[in-house]
């Protein structure tokens, strides 16, 4: 019998949206383990708040023999800049000898890999996170066309937003430009994508998704299908 893989997530306390996501999109073989850090509310300072307790979450996952660690944050890893990412993930491995990745870092090689140049952005989050968010992406040569927030700072209301404000969210970014992301690990999207994809004639990108995508693809796997272009990748 093969055993299977485990993929450890760091998760914001108030999540309850990114776990039942991600299974819908594991395969079989690949199960899903979580930790939290304590976040309310989207805020740089929460945020950052947060990230003190990634160190803690990381040492607990590694003591159930994860594969790879997801710092399940969109916001919350990109929340310092690509230098501080790309650090947060290097000590997160170095920490507990397991690779990690963050979500933040999942969705520039996503992008990167369906060669969207120019993204439209949605997200629930205040305009403080979004000028982060823009600034992260663009520092990696992804150009933020048009960018839409709810100006949502409650996290536990954020995974309450239903679809049809979801989807039009995106479609109010979708003009000009070559794919959509629609952003936040706590957001319900990825039942959307597909139709999102037909309607928009481009390539949709959600948080969870990339982070599942490029998790997998770190193990030499790949999901179900049924959850847009990325995932056929």
């Amino acid at each position: 019998m093969v055993e299977a893989r485990r993929i450890g997530v760091l998760l914001p306390s108030s999540n309850t949206t990114m776990e039942p996501e991600l299974y819908r999109m594991a395969p079989p073989d690949v199960t899903i383990h979580t930790a939290r850090m304590m976040l309310k509310q989207v805020t740089a300072e929460g945020l950052k708040r947060m990230a003190d307790g990634a160190a803690e979450a990381s040492a607990m996952l590694g003591s159930a023999g994860v594969d790879i660690l997801i710092y399940g944050c969109t916001s919350g890893s990109l929340i310092r800049g690509k230098e501080w990412e790309a650090k947060l993930v290097t000590d997160l491995s170095k920490a507990t000898g397991i690779p990690a990745i963050s979500t933040g870092g999942a969705v520039v090689e996503a992008l990167r890999t369906l060669e969207v140049k120019h993204v439209g952005l949605a997200t629930p989050y205040i305009d403080e996170i979004n000028e982060l968010e823009k600034r992260f992406l663009e520092g990696y040569g992804i150009h933020v066309r048009a960018m839409k927030g709810l100006g949502i700072m409650d996290n536990h209301r954020i995974s309450m937003i239903d679809a049809d404000r979801v989807r039009a969210l995106a479609r109010e970014v979708s003009h000009d430009v070559e794919g959509v992301f629609i952003s936040c690990t706590n957001l319900p999207a990825v039942e959307l994508i597909e139709d999102l994809e037909v309607e928009l004639r481009a390539p949709v990108i959600t948080s969870n998704q990339a982070s599942i995508w490029s998790a997998l693809k770190a193990l030499n796997t790949k999901g179900k299908k049924g959850y847009g272009n990325l995932m056929n990748l």
